[in-house]
C-alpha cells in the first residue's frame, strides 16, 4: 500500500532551504519563493500544497524590502538573509494551514495574526500617505505583536530554528531607527512602491 506522507509532519527540518547562489543583479523574491515551494512539495505528497506560492504583488513588496535592507544595512548578504528567512516562514506556516494541522485554538490564533497583520499594513499605508503622522513606536509595536502572536501559533509545529527566523524577521524589521529611514526622504521611492503593493494586497483581501 503505498503511503501518503503527512503534510503536518517534516516541517521543521530546513525543507524549505534557499540556495544561496543569489548575486545583487539576480536576487529575486519571487524566484526564492518559487526554489523554496518546490523543495518542499519534493519531500510532501498531497494536493493540499499543489497550489502553494507567492504572488506577483507580493513578490513584488518583498523586493522593495530588501532593497530597504540593502541600503539601510548597507550589507547585500544581510538583507538577503532577512527575506530568504521571511520566504522560509510564510511558506511553512502556509502549509501548516491548507493542511489542516492548526487546531481550533491555533485557527483563532491564526485569524488574530492577520488582523493585526492587516492592522500593521493600514497603519504603514496611513502613515505613508498623510503627512506627519508617522510614528515609529506604532508601528514597531504591531510587529511585535505579529511576532509573538505568530510564534505562539508555531510552537508545537516548527523547530526553535523555525522560530528565531521568525524572530529575525520582525525583529529587524520592527527596528525604529530602520523604520525612520524607511519613512524619510531618502527612502521614498521605496515606500512608494511598498504602499501600493500593500494598497493591491488589501483591496484584493491577500491581507
Amino acid at each position: 500500500m503505498h503511503r501518503v506522507r503527512n503534510p503536518c509532519l517534516g516541517l521543521g527540518r530546513d525543507a524549505t532551504s534557499v540556495p544561496s547562489r543569489c548575486t545583487m543583479e539576480s536576487f529575486s523574491s519571487k524566484s526564492l519563493a518559487l526554489q523554496a515551494e518546490k523543495k518542499l512539495l519534493s519531500k510532501m505528497a498531497g494536493r493540499s500544497v499543489a497550489h502553494l506560492f507567492i504572488d506577483e504583488t507580493s513578490s513584488e513588496v518583498l523586493d522593495e524590502l530588501y532593497r530597504v535592507s540593502k541600503e539601510y544595512t548597507h550589507n547585500r548578504t544581510k538583507a538577503q538573509r532577512v527575506i530568504k528567512d521571511l520566504i522560509k516562514v510564510a511558506v511553512k506556516v502556509a502549509v501548516l494551514h491548507r493542511s489542516g494541522c492548526f487546531g481550533p485554538g491555533e485557527l483563532a490564533l491564526a485569524t488574530r495574526f492577520r488582523q493585526k497583520l492587516r492592522q500593521g499594513a493600514m497603519t504603514a499605508l496611513s502613515f505613508g500617505e498623510v503627512d506627519f503622522t508617522f510614528e515609529a513606536a506604532v508601528l514597531a509595536g504591531l510587529l511585535i505583536e505579529c511576532r509573538d502572536i505568530l510564534l505562539e501559533l508555531v510552537e508545537h509545529h516548527l523547530t526553535p530554528k523555525s522560530h528565531d527566523r521568525i524572530r529575525h524577521v520582525f525583529d529587524h524589521y520592527s527596528d525604529p531607527d530602520l523604520l525612520a529611514a524607511l519613512y524619510g526622504p531618502d527612502f521614498t521611492q521605496h515606500l512608494s512602491k511598498i504602499c501600493e503593493g500593500l494598497r493591491k494586497l488589501l483591496d484584493e483581501g491577500k491581507l
